[in-house]
């Protein structure tokens, strides 16, 4: 249940790394809402992080969340925002997942 409250948290902070590049491109009333959802999922992932950490390693957990997010937010950024999706940013996107799934299989 820990490892699913994890991913949940990891996917929140994907999602508030987007609202932070909408508020970047917004303004007035509209960047508001951003920036509120922002905190918003901030929030939910903060919270979803402890919880996972009061019964999985914290140095795991937090390897996983970070990556989660970092993965999460390239792709967004790629899909979103248009970013370049060149051979080495994707090799190493790749390589990170991999890693976040070895970390998962090697914790107890």
């Amino acid at each position: 249940m820990n490892w699913i409250l994890l991913i949940i948290a990891g996917l929140f902070e994907v999602a508030f790394a987007a609202c932070l590049g909408k508020f970047k491109e917004t303004s007035g009333s509209l960047a508001t809402y951003w920036f509120i959802g922002f905190l918003v999922c901030l929030t939910i992932s903060m919270v979803l992080l402890v919880k996972a950490t009061q019964s999985l390693p914290i140095g795991t957990a937090y390897a996983v969340w970070t990556g989660i997010g970092a993965v999460g937010t390239v792709l967004v950024g790629i899909f979103i925002f248009k970013e370049p999706a060149d051979f080495w940013r994707l090799f190493f996107i790749t390589t990170l997942i991999v890693s976040i799934v070895g970390l998962k299989f090697v914790t107890n």
